[in-house]
């Protein structure tokens, strides 16, 4: 089968294989990380990756409502993903869309695995989702969000869940695409992994890329999700680091007679 000729609206790439902010094919957006955001949460985390702007809470694990949904063996994750009315160009609708319905149980397909959800039979664990600006790749660091919070939240984990998209732009492929890339690009392929146990928990594609260009695409998201994960493991050791400085420093003050 032949690959459809397609033409982008827009040149992605300029002849040095720069993207239109500049980044090499194989660069992921500035990211930043922050965990402990929410007070009233159990667990919390925010991320901005390029435009991106996502908050995650976590709630529990504490008795579902209604009981009958209950699972007598395990927790039952329920992951909610929202886009806010102002988080794109156009005003959204501020029902639930089919996109965000779909993505949300994308997204707790993606973390189930690396939950002991047997820890906690018949409670819920409920994690939410909020976009606040979308600027492409979401899902993503939807995924990368909310598994922070769960960290945060205290609920025990395998691995933490880390996750980057690889594309195809003006004929390449690209690493972590943008919301212009996603649209006027060729294909995109979400990847979420825990990478410490080498397991894969999410892989999806839209769009074309022939067999050689999906294993090239599919490695590059991988090296973008370890890094990725190195970013995570980073802001909580540094988040323990601090309580441990604020405890520390507690103890010394009641020392000394403070």
């Amino acid at each position: 089968m032949e690959e459809p000729h397609i033409i982008s609206p827009i040149k992605l790439l300029n002849e040095d294989n720069l993207r239109l902010d500049k980044r090499r094919l194989d660069e992921i957006r500035p990211i930043k990380l922050e965990v402990g955001v929410l007070s009233r949460a159990d667990g919390s985390a925010y991320i901005e990756q390029g435009k991106s702007k996502i908050l995650a809470a976590v709630y529990g694990p504490r008795e579902l409502h209604p009981r009958h949904l209950a699972q007598p063996d395990e927790a039952l994750l329920q992951c909610i993903y929202r886009m806010a009315t102002f988080s794109v160009e156009e005003r959204k609708s501020p029902a639930p869309s089919r996109r965000e319905t779909e993505l949300s149980k994308v997204i707790t397909e993606s973390l189930a695995p690396a939950v002991f959800l047997k820890y906690y039979p018949r409670a819920s664990i409920d994690v939410y989702i909020q976009v606040i600006q979308a600027d492409g790749g979401t899902r993503c660091s939807s995924i990368t969000a909310a598994s922070l919070a769960l960290a945060d939240a205290g609920i025990p984990l395998r691995d933490l869940v880390a996750a980057c998209a690889a594309g195809k732009i003006d004929g390449k492929i690209a690493l972590d695409l943008n919301d212009m890339e996603d649209k006027s690009g060729q294909a995109d392929l979400p990847v979420a992994m825990m990478p410490r146990k080498n397991l894969i928990t999410l892989i999806q594609m839209d769009g074309f890329m022939n067999k050689q260009e999906f294993v090239e695409a599919y490695e590059l998201a991988l090296k973008g999700c370890r890094k990725i994960y190195e970013m995570q493991r980073e802001v909580l050791i540094q988040k323990y680091i601090s309580i441990q400085e604020e405890f520390s420093e507690e103890e010394n003050e009641q020392d000394n007679g403070g």
